[in-house]
């Protein structure tokens, strides 16, 4: 049995990769408290005859906030957005990036004249609406870019390497297999800022040939959100990085407040993983899942995927959960392949059937104990604080999700005891399970945010979507053992 979640080669190489991180220049390494002794980010006094007096209706407040917007560009807006989200603190300051992009996307809808009439804005727009959820085509970046000429060698500002990265940046956010004209961006961008990389002038401007350097080499896609913070902490130019006076986002934060700020939340953030890992470590000894001599310990590995894609402090339920369920799939996986016999392997699945009325049957072995008592606990502590969440009973399907992940694994182990090659799809529909992202996934989207019904649960796409998923899972998985292991 393939082993799900495996530490592939192709993993490791690139948390390698990632972690390289560049020193010099404007560089801050990390340490336990904040450069210069500055605790927090400190504001700027504001007098109050510069408040309003009284609330003005919602027309009149945009209006005013259009008329002071147009003081400062879209451009000089975006670039603020673009670096409270590369250091990881865009949290911290959701109203006012969302007063900024629905200005921009609505000025993307009219086609302002500064987004059609400079590359460079419309590439910002295009990428950063895009990544928050704003539905925009890229026909209208495509227009921008033709009358721009970036396929045509002799137009001059081709030089300009800041453009050439942002339309780079804004080739990667693809959604549709139908967006070629992102790709023909994307190459035409990359060779021209390789080609500016191997000349000379490069090196007149190392932090932003840095810049380019990571955007080719380390796509938003292909890294954790985390590493990426780190490396532009790492790498934050003060000088470069002005925070503007806008309507939306006062200037009382300097620069350099705002880095000590990226550097406070990201320290923060460690200790609290930390904490997280000592947790998980006592659970295992609770659970007594120590004292099974097969079991391989992953713990930090679990957390560190659950904190890949769920990093902010205020999702440390959801990681424990994934991280927890993930070391318990192991357990089990590890039972079925070689701790457990036939007789064992059948009692556990029974008593998971069984679940509240599992005290009719005995236990086969400590063993079977042991695992079934971790996973009743963990499953019914977390069912009853999802429960509450979502303001209904959720415990019978977590239940379900781990019934139909052990009935799997036991379709495998028959095959593989009576000797008997399975289809192609017998396989794939099968295996598509036993990969078991459904303990991990599925119970901590109770966590994330919104509330899910049961009708969403139950709705059709809500299956194939986990199949989908599952079933890229599992194919990139047996690729890369095979290529370990033949």
């Amino acid at each position: 049995m393939a082993k799900p979640l495996n530490l592939t080669p192709a993993f490791l190489s690139l948390m390698a990769t990632s972690c390289r991180f560049s020193s010099g220049g404007h560089a801050h390494r990390f340490a336990s408290s904040l450069p210069c002794g500055r605790t927090t980010p400190t504001p700027r006094t504001t007098s109050s005859s510069t408040r309003p007096a009284a609330q003005v209706s919602p027309d009149r407040s945009k209006q005013r906030d259009d008329e002071a917007a147009s003081e400062t560009t879209i451009r000089q807006q975006l670039q603020q957005v673009d670096v409270l989200e590369n250091t990881g603190i865009s949290r911290h300051f959701a109203g006012e990036i969302k007063c900024i992009l629905d200005r921009t996307y609505r000025c993307w809808l009219e086609r302002h004249e500064e987004i059609m009439q400079d590359t460079t804005t419309c590439a910002m727009a295009f990428r950063i609406l895009r990544m928050n959820g704003y539905d925009v085509s890229c026909d209208l970046l495509y227009h921008v870019v033709e009358t721009s000429g970036i396929h045509d060698p002799l137009r001059g500002h081709l030089n300009d390497t800041r453009t050439l990265l942002e339309l780079h940046k804004a080739s990667t956010v693809s959604i549709s297999e139908d967006e070629s004209i992102l790709d023909s961006i994307g190459l035409r961008s990359s060779t021209l800022l390789r080609e500016q990389m191997e000349s000379s002038g490069a090196l007149q401007n190392p932090p932003l040939f840095r810049e380019v350097e990571h955007a080719l080499y380390h796509p938003f896609y292909a890294t954790l959100d985390r590493l990426t913070h780190r490396w532009n902490i790492e790498n934050f130019n003060t000088t470069e990085h002005q925070m503007l006076d806008t309507p939306y986002l006062s200037s009382r934060y300097t620069s350099r407040d705002i880095l000590a700020l990226g550097i406070r939340d990201f320290n923060s953030s460690q200790l609290t993983y930390q904490q997280e890992l000592q947790h998980l470590k006592s659970w295992v000894k609770e659970c007594r899942l120590d004292q099974l001599p097969f079991v391989r310990q992953n713990l930090a590995y679990f957390l560190l995927s659950a904190a890949g894609c769920m990093y902010s402090p205020e999702l440390s339920e959801a990681r424990t959960l994934c991280a927890k369920n993930g070391a318990l799939i192991t357990v089990v996986d590890d039972f079925f392949d070689v701790g457990g016999s036939k007789e064992e392997l059948e009692n556990l699945v029974m008593l998971v059937e069984l679940w509240d009325e599992h005290r009719k049957i005995e236990f086969y072995s400590e063993h079977v104990e042991i695992i079934f008592s971790s996973i009743y606990n963990s499953v019914n502590q977390y069912g009853a604080k999802a429960s509450l969440l979502q303001d209904r009973n959720v415990t019978k399907h977590l239940v379900q999700i781990w019934l139909d992940l052990l009935k799997s694994m036991m379709t495998e182990v028959e095959w593989r005891l009576n000797k008997y090659v399975p289809t192609e799809e017998e396989y794939m529909t099968n295996a598509s399970l036993t990969f078991a992202l459904g303990p991990i996934v599925l119970p901590a989207l109770y966590f994330v945010g919104p509330k899910i019904p049961e009708s969403i649960v139950k709705d059709p796409e809500y299956d194939e979507l986990f199949k989908l998923m599952s079933t890229c899972g599992r194919l990139l998985n047996d690729v890369q053992s095979f290529e370990v292991h033949y």
